[in-house]
């Protein structure tokens, strides 16, 4: 009888992930070995060419398609476009801790960049940004373009519209693909989340605070007497909005922001979104990869928040989170601490699967309608690793994007509470890494 109810339960459970997987009806992604063509079949609607021998098809019935191909010999594989389970983002918190600090105004007139506390040094559980600003390298820094693929920016934002990145070759509000890389007015990044005929439109405006906040922790303007300042001094931020508010981004979305920003320059990709399940995609893991190598870009994702720290961290070693999951050199893992110096609770870890960690909880920074709010989670940790990934690549432009990740993970501040928990056991610093 046990034997039977323990059966009925296994597959109760498997129905049920079976039933909560969810993929687009519409597009597939194909990968072709070496030389093929790309086959023919009634069942192709349209085609993209990816990189590679990738490509993504339309369709009007991706089952049926996807079971015609997989007949194919020169097929390596195929795989549909899974849509993450919907999850609630981190949102702005109800009070905001009193992190003032002399120091930091003493060095930024933006009255209320003390509330960072990121900013302060090593030894008070921060990145060392105030420290490494009193001792940056003698040499020119140069732009570096970090693309925030979340819920968009808002780029109006006082602290944000003079650090956007800004398409040069397109013309606002024209209604014309003015540099024909497929994008209508495409000024500040692309939404993937509204499309025409099939294409992502060119404003990808915030309509949650989630990416707007990503965005000021990376590089909200410095000195402009206004609100904050970013980790970042020559940031250029790239907005793409690809998460919805409720979390429920698909593979498609993802694969062509992560491409959309690299063809466009951007040398780091904020990436702070996940889901729990991969259905056996390698979509994403190989776009990953491509832009490593052929545009030097480093995708910097957070670990992901299912702990119940001190009693229960979660392992994504043992139970993976994606993309935070996929072996990519070419992707740095980033789990968050607190002001106290030790792991925030929430924080997933991993001894293999996280690099290293960096403050994540109660961040201050901008939101929507020149607001400014706190918000806790690694999708705040990640970020602060970018904006310290660009102010290193702003001095450093010669690095690659292995290299970047080699001298911020062998730079970081040691804890002892980290050991063991990700591959580093430290936090990052930017004051060493810059030297």
């Amino acid at each position: 009888m046990k034997s039977l109810l323990f059966i009925i339960v296994l597959f109760t459970a498997a129905l049920a992930q079976a039933q909560s997987i969810r993929f687009e009806q519409t597009t597939l992604f194909l990968k072709l070995k070496a030389d093929a063509r790309l086959p023919e079949s009634s069942r192709i609607q349209g085609h993209e060419h990816l990189f590679g021998q990738v490509w993504r098809l339309e369709t009007t019935d991706a089952i049926a398609l996807e079971n015609e191909l997989l007949q194919d010999p020169s097929v390596e594989w195929v795989e549909k476009s899974f849509i993450a389970a919907p999850r609630r983002l981190a949102e702005a918190g109800r009070k905001l801790k009193n992190f003032e600090d002399l120091e930091v105004l003493s060095n930024f007139n933006d009255p209320q960049a003390s509330r960072v506390w990121a900013f302060r040094d090593a030894a008070q559980n921060g990145v060392s940004v105030v420290r490494a600003y009193a001792n940056l390298p003698a040499r020119n820094a140069e732009s570096v373009i970090v693309a925030v693929v979340d819920t968009g920016v808002d780029y109006n934002h006082e602290d944000l519209k003079n650090v956007m990145w800004v398409n040069e070759g397109e013309i606002p509000g024209n209604g014309i693909d003015d540099d024909g890389n497929g994008y209508v007015d495409d000024v500040y990044g692309i939404n993937t989340l509204s499309r025409r005929d099939g294409v992502a439109t060119g404003n990808p405006m915030d309509t949650h605070s989630h990416g707007t906040h990503v965005a000021g922790t990376i590089g909200a303007e410095q000195n402009n007497g206004k609100g904050i300042a970013g980790i970042a001094s020559h940031a250029r931020i790239m907005a793409i909005r690809t998460v919805p508010n409720s979390g429920d981004e698909t593979d498609r979305d993802v694969v062509e922001s992560f491409l959309y920003a690299a063809r466009h320059g951007a040398r780091i990709i904020n990436c702070s979104f996940g889901k729990k399940v991969n259905e056996g995609g390698r979509i994403v893991a190989e776009t990953i990869e491509h832009i490593g190598q052929t545009h030097n870009t480093l995708v910097i994702a957070a670990a992901g928040n299912d702990s119940w720290g001190p009693l229960r961290w979660h392992d994504i070693d043992k139970d993976p989170r994606y993309p935070a999951s996929f072996d990519s050199e070419h992707l740095m893992v980033i789990a968050a601490s607190n002001d106290k110096g030790g792991l925030a609770s929430f924080s997933n870890v991993g001894k293999v699967g996280v690099d290293l960690a960096a403050p994540g909880q109660d961040v201050y920074s901008t939101t929507p309608g020149n607001r400014y709010q706190s918000m806790s989670g690694t999708s705040m940790a990640s970020p602060t690793a970018a904006g310290v990934a660009a102010q290193v690549l702003s001095y450093y432009p010669e690095l690659t994007a292995l290299e970047l990740k080699a001298r911020l993970m062998n730079t970081v501040t040691p804890v002892s509470a980290f050991q063991n928990r990700m591959v580093t056991g430290g936090r990052i610093d930017l004051l060493n890494a810059l030297q």
